[in-house]
């Protein structure tokens, strides 16, 4: 069961099997091959499905909730899921039974998210000093601002943070750094 090229990231069960028994979340970035988003995102590949703003609300946005998801490549694990059938997507929002298309979720979060932060700060969430993106991070996650346009807040602070704790913690690295013991069901033929 293959993926489509929506943004040249081709994402199959076969790969995401092949990538999770090595500890890595593996996704096929097209004509890039086989990568764990840290990988995809130290090489550059292009994220074709949000914009370069939305890269960094998100980028600026899951570091706040999960240090060390912008590094471990949250925005192309979002990008390439985005531009997956919704049928093979990986992302926390399938979980949770809410309908695609996702990127109708993480556009108009991202964008409210923005939003209240030039509203209460007079700039961008990513210009935001760290209190304060903090700050913004607890009350979207306990209920709506006044004035928030996108999906419920707090959903939208749930989802994003299952997504980046995914990226950075869901790995054999991730496990590691935890000091938990990382027990695949199937034992990678090689290290990733």
């Amino acid at each position: 069961m293959s993926g489509t090229q929506g943004s040249g990231a081709i994402f199959s069960r076969r790969s995401f099997v092949k990538g999770a028994a090595g500890g890595a979340l593996a996704l096929h970035f097209g004509a890039y091959g086989l990568l764990s988003p840290r990988q995809a995102r130290a090489r550059g590949v292009p994220i074709e499905s949000l914009t370069p703003g939305e890269i960094e609300i998100l980028e600026t946005y899951g570091e706040t909730l999960a240090p060390g998801a912008a590094e471990a490549g949250l925005a192309h694990y979002i990008g390439s899921q985005l531009a997956a059938p919704p049928a093979d997507s990986l992302l926390f929002l399938r979980l949770l039974d809410i309908a695609p298309p996702y990127a109708d979720f993480y556009r108009p979060g991202l964008a409210a998210l923005d939003a209240l932060a030039q509203a209460r700060h007079g700039r961008r969430f990513p210009a935001l000093a760290e209190a304060q993106r903090l700050a913004l991070a607890r009350e979207i996650a306990g209920a709506n601002p006044p004035g928030w346009t996108g999906p419920p807040a707090p959903l939208f602070a749930f989802a994003l943070r299952a997504d980046a704790i995914d990226v950075v913690w869901g790995t054999a690295e991730g496990f590691e750094r935890l000091g938990v013991p990382y027990l695949p069901h199937i034992h990678p033929e090689a290290p990733w």
